[in-house]
C-alpha cells in the first residue's frame, strides 16, 4: 500500500478514536454531575429552530453522549433556547437528541414539524415555457 494512503487511513482512525474518547469523557462527566431537579420551561424563553451548522458539532456530540446514543450521520434540525442548543432531530429520521437537564418535551413536536417541512419535496412539475418561433 502506498505510504500516503497509509498515513491518510491512520489519521482518519486517530480522529475517530479521539471523537469516541471525547464522547465517552462527556458522558462520564454528565453521569458524575449532580442531578438538578427538572425545571419548568420559562414562558419568556427565546426559542429558535434551525438547521445545524459546523460550529454545532461539539454540542451535538455532547447531546448524543448525554442521551447515551451514537450521533447519527447527516444534518439536524436543532432547537436553541436563549441561544443554547438543547435538542436536535436528525433530518434522515430517528430519535431526537435532547439535554436531560433542560425541559425539552415541548420542543420535540416543533422539531418534528420543522423537519417534515424541510424534508418535503415539491413533486408538482414546474410549468415549462415554450418558445414560440414565428414563421415568416
Amino acid at each position: 500500500m502506498h505510504p500516503d494512503v497509509m498515513l491518510l487511513l491512520a489519521n482518519q482512525r486517530q480522529a475517530e478514536l479521539r471523537r469516541a474518547a471525547e464522547v465517552s469523557r462527556v458522558a462520564r462527566e454528565a453521569r458524575r454531575a449532580p442531578q438538578r431537579p427538572a425545571r419548568r420551561p420559562a414562558d419568556d424563553a427565546h426559542v429558535t429552530l434551525r438547521l445545524d451548522r459546523v460550529g454545532d458539532s461539539a454540542r451535538l456530540y455532547q447531546l448524543s453522549a448525554l442521551s447515551e446514543r451514537p450521533l447519527p450521520a447527516g444534518p439536524f434540525v436543532v432547537a436553541e433556547v436563549d441561544g443554547r442548543l438543547v435538542a436536535a432531530l436528525p433530518l434522515a429520521g430517528g430519535a431526537p437528541l435532547a439535554d436531560p437537564f433542560v425541559p425539552t418535551f415541548h420542543l420535540l413536536p416543533l422539531l418534528e414539524l420543522r423537519a417534515g417541512q424541510i424534508r418535503r419535496v415539491d413533486v408538482r412539475p414546474r410549468p415549462r415555457r415554450r418558445l414560440l418561433l414565428r414563421r415568416a
